[in-house]
């Protein structure tokens, strides 16, 4: 019964509970796209930013870590990684949606938002347009081409530079979001993604990370994730005078603060840790990717049951979770390991591992870092 070390932290390989976590941000999705009424009072739509605080801290830590580790970020690696983690599934969807719709007789409106598809401008979609929930993919996207360039070159290990940076970035988007508050006000996203990043800076570093043990004991930690739950629920009686942007910080800010207590040894963090919730976590990107293709499946088998209810709902997150775990083996995993090997070859960077001068590549020689692997820990 105590908190988290700094040292546990670093040597931790992976982290069960924000698996568990994604699996039930899916699920939240799910169940607001296709539950109907009957679900209301989950708010599910605010589902995604748990997906986009989570996605902020995975990466950004992937990278402390491998700077820690070889001196450096290789950013044509990243990028490498990134693709090949992200698009072949993105696009296969896609394709299927278009396919889909071919059969259907309703391709034109595949066809005529096909390069906002292309080119990652989802969120410039209109409402009625298909294929519309891949809109969060343009946003990770478009923040991860900027944001390693301008944390991992423009600042280098240094951790209150780096800091200062994530905080003025955070600032300066909430400073773009418009007066007139609209529901899908760009910044405020990026400022989701941003908060799980600040997490990942402050956690890496010994001096962030005193600042949040307190919320890695056990007993904090569990305190924490019923808040967080709470907040869950309470989400739907937002005072509506405040606008939807306030709302989306407030929860990516809650988000953010519940991400140490998963990482602690509560029996609430081990619940999400749990092998189930682990399995539907990893398999959650193609979930999301597929779930308008499974809901259609749905209401084909069980036509009786209308388009919106728990019965919808239910079959819609098993036909999804069927097809993710197809896609998941076939297609996820082998493209990131081609992502990985094609990463290797453009960056084969040397663990720091020994004092004294430079070996003819210009780093100096430190002692090694405990062993972390940059690619161990799940990143969406």
């Amino acid at each position: 019964m105590r908190p988290l070390n700094h040292d546990e932290f670093q040597a931790m390989r992976r982290f069960p509970a924000l698996d568990g976590l994604r699996a039930v941000a899916a699920v939240m999705v799910f169940a607001f796209h296709f539950g109907g009424p009957s679900w209301a009072w989950l708010t599910g739509w605010i589902g995604v930013h748990l997906f986009f605080v989570l996605s902020g801290f995975l990466i950004t830590t992937l990278l402390l870590r491998e700077e820690h580790r070889y001196g450096r970020v290789s950013l044509r690696a990243f990028y490498l990684r990134r693709f090949f983690r992200i698009m072949p599934m993105y696009l296969l969807v896609l394709f299927l949606t278009w396919v889909l719709a071919r059969l259907s007789g309703t391709a034109d409106a595949v066809e005529r938002s096909l390069r906002y598809y292309l080119l990652l401008l989802n969120d410039f979609l209109p409402a009625n347009a298909p294929y519309l929930h891949s809109w969060t993919i343009g946003i990770e996207q478009k923040f991860y081409l900027l944001w390693p360039a301008i944390a991992f070159v423009l600042v280098t290990g240094v951790f209150r530079r780096r800091l200062a940076v994530t905080l003025g970035l955070l600032v300066l988007l909430v400073a773009l979001i418009p007066p007139q508050i609209a529901w899908l006000s760009w910044p405020i996203h990026y400022v989701a993604i941003l908060l799980g990043c600040l997490i990942a800076v402050l956690m890496h570093h010994p001096r962030g990370f005193a600042l949040l043990r307190p919320l890695t004991h056990p007993v904090t930690a569990s305190v924490v994730i019923v808040a967080f739950a709470a907040v869950q629920v309470a989400v739907r009686y937002w005072p509506a005078r405040f606008g939807q942007e306030a709302l989306i910080g407030s929860y990516a800010a809650a988000t953010a603060l519940l991400l140490p207590a998963l990482l602690s040894r509560s029996v609430l963090a081990r619940v999400l840790g749990l092998p189930p919730l682990v399995f539907v976590g990893e398999r959650s990107y193609s979930m999301y990717l597929v779930q308008s293709i499974a809901a259609h499946a749905a209401v084909g088998l069980l036509p009786t049951l209308g388009r919106h209810s728990t019965g919808i709902f239910v079959a819609a997150v098993v036909v999804a979770l069927v097809l993710a775990d197809v896609l998941y083996r076939w297609v996820e995993l082998p493209m990131i390991r081609v992502g990985r090997e094609l990463a290797a070859r453009v960056s084969r960077p040397t663990p720091r591992d020994q004092d004294g001068p430079s070996d003819g590549d210009g780093v100096v020689r430190i002692p090694r870092p405990r062993e972390v692997l940059p690619d161990s820990v799940p990143a969406r």
